[in-house]
């Protein structure tokens, strides 16, 4: 079975930003039937992974401390591109605007955040292959 959650073009994860990470469990929990695990911390805050059946179906973070401030409380799409760098080329040529520039995840892959012409923001994201997460790990 393909995973075309990989191939470009395609939505591929979503993270909700929010003020209130235990709120936020508990709708989605009581909403959805997801049960959370906190995977880790981003720039010193939690992270939640949302799982369903025991799948990854999006992450949660706080907005305070890892978005700018006039970032509203939102789900944020991500969408698989084969090359971030050749994306954001893309992007600037069709008159969107990058606004934060191509950064790595460490074992996921790399992402940017842009703006399209009609200021919808989302993120592009290359995934690391499964040869080359390995070399990381090694």
């Amino acid at each position: 079975m393909i995973d075309v959650k990989n191939r470009h073009g395609v939505f591929s994860f979503n993270e909700l930003i929010t003020t209130d990470l235990d709120s936020a469990m508990k709708f989605y929990g009581e909403l959805l039937g997801w049960s959370f695990h906190e995977t880790k911390t981003i720039y010193g805050n939690r992270y939640i992974t949302a799982l369903k059946d025991g799948a990854v179906v999006a992450g949660m973070m706080l907005k305070d401390g890892n978005v700018d401030d006039e970032v509203m409380p939102c789900w944020d799409p991500y969408i698989t591109v084969d090359d971030v760098e050749k994306s954001v080329i893309i992007v600037e040529k069709m008159g969107g605007k990058i606004i934060l520039p191509p950064t790595d995840i460490p074992g996921i892959g790399r992402f940017v955040v842009i703006l399209d012409p009609q200021g919808v923001a989302m993120n592009l994201i290359s995934k690391v292959d499964k040869e080359r997460k390995e070399e990381q790990v090694d």
